[in-house]
């Protein structure tokens, strides 16, 4: 692949946006993350159980991350450990 979404960090492991697709990406996983946000929000001012609005939030975090961390690891340079360059 040519065309990287994401290059590696300049310190530590990890990734940062490179290209237009990957700051698309990571818009997308924000407004994800604030969706989900708001629905444990209102469940949990509507009265419903915590616990399970908890454990539903957290899946939810988990699987976006997932999901993120795939599409880096897909579309980005392989990540490795760096003190700079």
């Amino acid at each position: 692949m040519t065309h990287l979404w994401f290059k590696t960090r300049a310190y530590g492991w990890g990734w940062t946006p490179a290209s237009i697709e990957g700051w698309a990406v990571m818009a997308v996983f924000l407004v994800l993350v604030f969706a989900g946000t708001g629905v444990f929000v209102y469940e949990v001012r509507a009265g419903a159980d915590v616990r399970a609005a908890s454990r539903w939030f957290v899946a939810w975090i988990g699987l976006l991350t997932c999901l993120v961390i795939v599409i880096c690891w897909l579309t980005g340079e392989r990540p490795r450990w760096r003190w700079g360059d």
